[in-house]
């Protein structure tokens, strides 16, 4: 695709915090992001299914007793260290993830299976410092006739046969999530989580503003990104949501004391 321009981040962000479930951290962030064209694809999932997949300190949160599958294909920009300007071919790349949810210590976060990128140098940083399960990708996106075409394939020695092939769009106006609603226990997540290189847990705190959600439709032509995950998804049309835009800052991971 067409890269959006770099040095846009919006810094406006830092100070729109009163949708925040919990405060944000009084240690200085580390890193920017801007993600674009992003679909959230969620699927019903047996939690069952799910237990042996996840870490066993990490309770899997359930939405009326439901848990649920992201897949969540986008295109960053921006994705620099503070005070390092981004740059074009490090810090402009689509990414491909796939989640569920968790709560620690009364924080909802996230938890990866898998994340797909097409930058292998952010890859290997990634897997390396914070070993979270990033692989290579071949990975294309293009905006045309009204749509977001995405595809992308798994590329690294060892990932399993994970490929994602779609066009998608948004099909209505932006409609933040609501507390209380499906989309808001799905979406509304300032943190993720994983195992560092001892098997410890931690958190990775982030911010953003609300999501500017907007209701979606989408052509799936080809997924077995849960199936490389080991999960097999429900044959149901999956619930849809459209991103145009989102820009966000993490921290530096911490280990959770106790878990």
């Amino acid at each position: 695709m067409t890269a959006p321009p770099q040095h846009d981040f919006n810094h406006g962000i830092l100070a729109e915090t009163a949708h925040r479930p919990w405060p944000m951290p009084q240690s200085a962030w580390v890193m920017t992001q801007t993600w674009h064209d992003l679909l959230f694809a969620h699927w019903p999932v047996s939690a069952d299914a799910l237990r042996d997949k996840v870490p066993a300190s990490f309770p899997i949160d359930r939405f009326d007793n439901q848990a649920w599958l992201g897949i969540v294909p986008f295109y960053m920009t921006n994705v620099a260290p503070r005070f390092v300007p981004a740059l074009p071919l490090m810090s402009s790349f689509p990414e491909l993830n796939v989640r569920t949810y968790v709560t620690v210590e009364g924080k909802p976060g996230v938890y990866f299976f898998s994340l797909d990128a097409g930058n292998p140098v952010a890859v290997g940083a990634a897997r390396t410092l914070l070993r979270l399960p990033y692989f290579t990708a071949s990975m294309d996106v293009e905006t045309r006739d009204g749509y977001v075409h995405y595809a992308s394939t798994r590329t690294s020695a060892g990932g399993g046969d994970a490929e994602f092939v779609a066009r998608y769009r948004a099909v209505g106006p932006v409609d933040p999530p609501r507390s209380g609603t499906l989309e808001h226990f799905l979406t509304e997540r300032y943190c993720l989580y994983a195992v560092d290189h001892s098997n410890h847990p931690y958190r990775l705190e982030i911010h953003h503003p609300p999501w500017p959600l907007q209701p979606a439709e989408a052509e799936i032509r080809v997924n077995t990104m849960a199936d490389a995950a080991g999960i097999r998804l429900p044959s149901l049309a999956p619930l849809l949501h459209f991103v145009k835009r989102q820009d966000m800052v993490a921290w530096t991971p911490e280990r959770i004391p106790n878990h």
